[in-house]
């Protein structure tokens, strides 16, 4: 039985999942955002400005898809100098168009930026006291866990940058994916592209997604080799470009995070995974054990397509397709168990 990993129907929309502007602390407005991603080929951007979640349903059209989000984050507020403090940041994005309330929300502190201008947009659970933030595992999981608790999806962001290792990322409990890559850490020069951090976590027991974003502040002209947009993105196959469609494809999973390289097909049949791609150099089949697998473009060849024997022992399979310039897509773990042998 042919069990398609990527559905078999809908359209693939290119989306940003980590954005800042004018709201905190970028440099280009929501409006400024939305004509130079679509003008790159984008359907979807969440607008997870720093600590304020505020509604863009305004830059919506035919085309493009301004999703309800924002960044939240938990930082050892006590060690100084400031750089050496870890810090913990998660991309909170509504699952539901009509979904406007802010979680975790405290009234006076925590804002990053131009976000104190725009306090007052806020909507929030006025019964509730201030939430303080603390740099613990518990604190960090009461945020993930109210998050979801209240429709959103929950993404771990660039954790080389936020000084985190196994200790702190394996404490945190139901997230939905991880930036596999974070774009505007790369540019800077931070090894912020993440497949071994990803398979610590899925072999440690987590079961997330992975995605691709350019945590986008844009200081730098579009001009320059620093400038983060438009580097790292997730790709999401859904039925039509419609919000609900949108947030239910993330939360099935059915997306993967790209420098640049499509994945275009990925079903699993009769014990093998099989893949269809944009033409590559590599493609790769990652397992949760010692166990890989490798196609390679040969000399005056083309690869486009690959497949791969898969067992039940091999705990999940992932894919990755590298091109000739190094640049990656990569899918999401698929767990044996979740296969059709």
């Amino acid at each position: 039985m042919k069990q398609y990993l990527l559905p078999e129907t809908g359209q693939f929309y290119k989306a940003n999942l980590h954005c800042h502007t004018t709201v905190s602390d970028g440099k280009l407005t929501p409006e400024e955002i939305k004509e130079a991603y679509k003008a790159h080929g984008y359907s979807v951007v969440a607008y997870t400005d720093h600590d304020v979640m505020i509604p863009h349903d305004d830059l919506n059209d035919e085309d493009f898809l301004a999703l309800h989000a924002y960044e939240i984050e938990c930082s050892q507020w006590d060690v100084l100098p400031t750089k050496a403090r870890k810090t913990c940041h998660l991309c909170l994005i509504a699952k539901d168009p009509e979904n406007l309330t802010q979680v975790c929300w405290h009234r006076t502190k925590y804002m990053v930026g131009n976000g104190a201008e725009y306090r007052g947009l806020v909507r929030f659970d006025e019964s509730l006291p201030d939430f303080e933030r603390a740099y613990t595992p518990e604190k960090i999981n009461e945020i993930i866990r109210t998050a979801k608790e209240h429709g959103f999806f929950v993404t771990y962001n660039h954790p080389v940058w936020s000084l985190e290792s196994y200790p702190e990322y394996m404490s945190y409990e139901g997230m939905d994916a991880m930036e596999i890559c974070n774009n505007s850490c790369v540019v800077s020069g931070y090894t912020e592209y993440n497949p071994k951090i990803y398979d610590e976590m899925l072999r440690g027991g987590k079961r997330i997604y992975c995605i691709g974003a350019d945590d986008n502040h844009n200081s730098r002209p579009f001009t320059s080799r620093r400038n983060p947009s438009f580097g790292a993105f997730t790709v999401i196959k859904a039925e039509k470009l419609d919000y609900r469609a949108i947030t239910a494809a993330l939360q099935k999973g059915d997306c993967y995070a790209s420098q640049g390289p499509e994945i275009r097909e990925l079903w699993f049949e009769d014990g093998r995974i099989w893949v269809s791609s944009s033409n590559a150099d590599r493609i790769i089949m990652t397992t949760g054990t010692r166990k890989i697998r490798l196609a390679v473009r040969e000399k005056y060849q083309t690869l486009n397509k690959a497949s791969f024997d898969v067992q039940p022992d091999d705990l999940y399979v992932r894919i990755t397709v590298e091109d000739k310039n190094g640049k990656r897509a990569e899918s999401r773990a698929y767990f044996t168990d979740e296969l059709a042998f």
